[in-house]
């Protein structure tokens, strides 16, 4: 695997499927960003990080399990509707938002140690969502088997995720400027950041299946 296959390859499937992920996520994107606007306008600057961390907490289990779960069956040639997918995904719910309140916690406390090790923290952990959605592990245990199956393929998992954050940070800052004109057309254009940056987990889950999801399914076989 390269960089390059793996984002054409994620690419093509976010394009191909986007008449379903849309519907499947992008709702819950809207209603994370018009919370964490308000919560914007209630509490001072100082104050809103861990208001907004705890927003995302709410509401991005949903999405993002369910983009797996989506992700998942398209593997597997099983199809499930959209509500279908978001009762499984509130299944899971407990147990990811665990795992994301302790995935945050870790990688913020990396960013504190001058950003390097929060990113090393990051990438350490992408595989952690998909061992609890998929297989079924505990938070602790997705994280710790995450840091393991992540070996070897920590500088393409750096790399691709960097590609496609680096435009949407950029943009980040041109959305937020818009937003204190026009607080509609910001949550419109953060919503369509937080739906694009799903790229990130579709290529993720691109070198999980591929590498070290393959390799241990071959071992069992073996």
């Amino acid at each position: 695997m390269n960089p390059i296959s793996v984002l054409r390859d994620t690419w093509f499937f976010f394009t191909r499927h986007i008449g379903t992920l849309l519907p499947l996520c992008l709702p819950w994107i809207i209603v994370e960003t018009l919370v964490q606007q308000q919560i914007d306008v209630a509490v001072d600057s100082q104050n809103f990080a861990p208001w907004g961390m705890a927003a995302g907490l709410v509401f991005y289990p949903m999405y993002t399990a369910s983009l797996i779960l989506f992700m998942i069956d398209a593997g597997e040639g099983r199809e499930r509707g959209v509500r279908e997918l978001w009762n499984a995904a509130l299944r899971l719910w407990p147990a990811f938002a665990l795992l994301s309140a302790l995935s945050s916690l870790l990688i913020l406390v990396g960013l504190a140690l001058y950003v390097l090790p929060g990113l090393f923290f990051m990438v350490k952990m992408t595989f952690s969502e998909f061992l609890l959605v998929q297989r079924g592990n505990s938070p602790i245990d997705a994280m710790r088997e995450s840091f393991r199956l992540t070996t070897g393929h920590f500088f393409l998992l750096l790399t691709t995720t960097l590609v496609i954050l680096a435009p949407v940070w950029m943009a980040e800052g041109w959305i937020t400027q818009v937003a204190q004109d026009s607080p509609g057309l910001g949550v419109l254009l953060h919503s369509l950041s937080g739906f694009f940056q799903l790229l990130v987990t579709v290529a993720a889950y691109r070198i999980f299946i591929l590498g070290p999801g393959r390799e241990e399914n071959e071992g069992r076989e073996a």
